[in-house]
């Protein structure tokens, strides 16, 4: 029978709560009885009369305000005003319904105040107590892994609210803030220790298996300090979701994850006009050149959300091309999809394509982007990333292409390599061009955290290797950006861009690769001692510190506040024709000064060291070619 007893309790529960607070509102009004005649009961008709009205009116406010539903050992603030509210309005109805309906005037005045405050205080009490004792349970029967929270704002009493839900696996032991005012004062039954750089000296006396950083809207600079504190404490670490995914539902607290090298760099989310893209995608042929690279293949899943009739996803590289297949096919929303093993430069192959599909938009991603190995390919360079381009335009435009998209880079401005003279003349083509139906603009920006031709993926490598870190200077800075921002960013570009522009992404600041291999040995769990950091100096066409803008260009706003428009790259197209021209025929001359000179007449801004040779280049060590290839950016 006993064992019976919990489940009646919860299937017959709203009965249970309504008749156990009915009970509570009748010990109040004998309790105030009581205190008002000297613990006496006089008058004992008029009382016995009052109970029935009190406790229509009474369940019946507290029912209409919530309160005969809800977990008590959950109880808050809320529930305090909710019984604030029931209890007022209670005893106003039972005022009206004694005085006025029933004209019973005998009834003590004083025991109406009384009545409510001793009310007020045994329905809030009850839920404290339940409240408080759920919690001591839970803590002594699973107190799970002990954890301190750096952070003690709202985000903190999300997560320490959803740490106490039954089935948790943590216990918090208390809170860091860097805000003094803070110290000493508790949220949630949490007691704020102290700030972020006492953790150290906290762990002593409060030992923690974990810290959660709960400050989920941490700069990165605010993330590498925490993460150099925990280092130095010695403790691991983890982060939550952004608060306002966990406020909307779509991620729990439970699903705590790594701190990244992204949160690191404290790359705010990017709000992009959806509807303005859906409108420019939706029911289009979109070719995607480059598809299997970093950027063509986040291009390619972020376009087919916005529900293209057909996508066709163009490469060189056969294995990469295959396993975006795999990627995208789940996940084609309606589309008709076409992977095409292609080079660009193939204008044959290329414009019987076209003329097959006949694409309405073109995003051309293809490019070679690696530095080093275009210093010593300057002929491929040029073939692909010009001459290719030049072909690309010119069947677009035959087969009556409505939108071409060039991805440029920040090394095309006052460029000191090849790679980024090529982009520089591609933004030249793109914003000099006559239009001829078809709307051209050139996207620009920085580095991608994590793609083919970045720095991290090497040092990460060497790190996981247990191998030195290599860094050309110790003062080299680039702009990162993370994959996902930057495609969301060049198709909002895309919508808003009209016929030569050339639109610059808000890359936020530079970043000096030395913090960043610093911020990945952290990470690691690695001190710095742990691991060498080894300057091997700059490269042939490598510059400290990029650049976003020419000095000579007007940057002016645009509708999306993170894109940037300039209009300094416009030249007399038929002067530019002649200029490409030449540069077509200085291929076919041995060595590659010819072709330098010719980029150089055409791109002013762009420098190198005259006496870089192919065959010089050619002499250099393999091993030095890897050590340096190891410290690109």
């Amino acid at each position: 029978m006993t064992h019976k007893m919990p489940s009646l309790l919860l299937r017959y529960r709203l009965w249970f709560i309504a008749v156990f607070q009915g009970c509570l509102v009748v010990c109040s009004l004998m309790a105030a009885w009581l205190l008002s005649f000297d613990f006496t009961l006089p008058y004992r008709g008029v009382l016995l009369s009052a109970v029935p009205i009190l406790l229509l009116t009474r369940l019946t406010s507290v029912a209409y305000f919530g309160l005969l539903r809800g977990w008590w050992q959950y109880a808050g603030i809320r529930d305090g005003i909710d019984i604030l509210k029931a209890v007022t309005t209670g005893s106003l109805l039972f005022w009206i319904a004694m005085r006025f309906v029933l004209q019973i005037t005998a009834f003590p005045r004083t025991i109406y105040a009384l009545e409510a405050v001793l009310t007020t205080g045994v329905l809030v009490g009850v839920r404290l107590l339940s409240r408080a004792y759920a919690e001591s349970v839970r803590k002594s029967i699973s107190p799970g892994k002990r954890v301190i929270l750096i952070g003690a704002g709202s985000a903190a009493q999300v997560i320490l609210r959803e740490l106490r839900r039954t089935g948790s696996k943590y216990a918090a032991v208390g809170c860091l803030d860097d805000d003094q005012s803070k110290r000493g004062i508790w949220i949630d039954n949490v007691r704020v220790l102290g700030t972020v750089d006492q953790l150290p000296e906290i762990l002593s006396s409060e030992p923690a298996d974990e810290a959660l950083i709960a400050v989920p809207s941490a700069s990165g600079a605010q993330m590498r300090r925490f993460v150099e504190v925990c280092n130095r404490a010695k403790i691991s670490f983890r982060t939550v979701p952004a608060l306002r995914d966990i406020i909307a539902g779509h991620i729990a607290v439970s699903q705590l994850r790594e701190v990244s090298l992204e949160d690191l760099l404290g790359r705010r989310p990017v709000q992009i006009d959806l509807e303005a893209v859906r409108r420019e995608i939706a029911g289009r042929t979109v070719v995607v050149t480059g598809a299997a690279g970093s950027i063509g293949s986040e291009l390619c899943r972020q376009i087919i959300e916005y529900g293209p009739a057909q996508l066709v996803c163009v490469d060189q590289n056969e294995t990469g091309l295959f396993f975006l297949r795999l990627g995208l096919l789940p996940h084609k929303n309606g589309a008709h999809l076409a992977f095409q093993v292609m080079d660009i430069c193939d204008t044959d192959r290329v414009g019987a394509l076209f003329s097959k599909l006949a694409p309405e938009i073109v995003f051309h991603a293809a490019a070679y982007k690696h530095v080093p190995m275009m210093e010593s390919n300057v002929q491929e360079a040029v073939k692909n990333n010009v001459l290719g381009s030049m072909g690309l335009l010119d069947l677009a435009a035959e087969a009556s292409c409505k939108s071409f998209v060039l991805i440029s880079s920040d090394k095309a401005v006052n460029p000191t390599n090849v790679m980024g003279a090529t982009k520089r003349i591609c933004e030249l083509i793109i914003s000099s061009r006559p239009m001829n139906g078809m709307r051209c603009v050139s996207v620009r920006f920085g580095n991608v955290l994590g793609s083919s031709g970045s720095v991290i993926p090497v040092l990460k490598q060497q790190l996981g290797n247990h191998q030195p870190l290599t860094i050309t200077h110790p003062e080299i800075r680039r702009f990162f950006m993370i994959t996902p921002e930057a495609v969301a960013l060049v198709l909002q570009a895309f919508a808003i861009g009209h016929h030569g522009d050339t639109l610059v992404l808000d890359m936020g600041e530079s970043v000096r690769i030395l913090d960043i291999a610093r911020s990945l040995i952290r990470l690691s769990g690695k001190s710095e001692e742990d691991v060498e950091i080894r300057f091997i100096g700059l490269r042939e066409g490598e510059k400290l510190n990029e650049e976003l803008f020419y000095k000579t260009e007007c940057v002016t706003p645009t509708a999306c506040e993170k894109i940037k428009k300039t209009n300094g790259a416009h030249r007399d197209w038929p002067e530019l024709s002649r200029q490409l021209d030449e540069l077509r025929v200085s291929m076919s001359i041995d060595g590659t000064a010819p072709i330098r000179s010719k980029l150089k007449e055409i791109v002013p801004e762009y420098s190198f060291h005259k006496d870089l040779t192919l065959e010089k280049v050619g002499e250099l060590p393999v091993e030095s070619h890897i050590q340096k290839a190891a410290g690109h950016s």
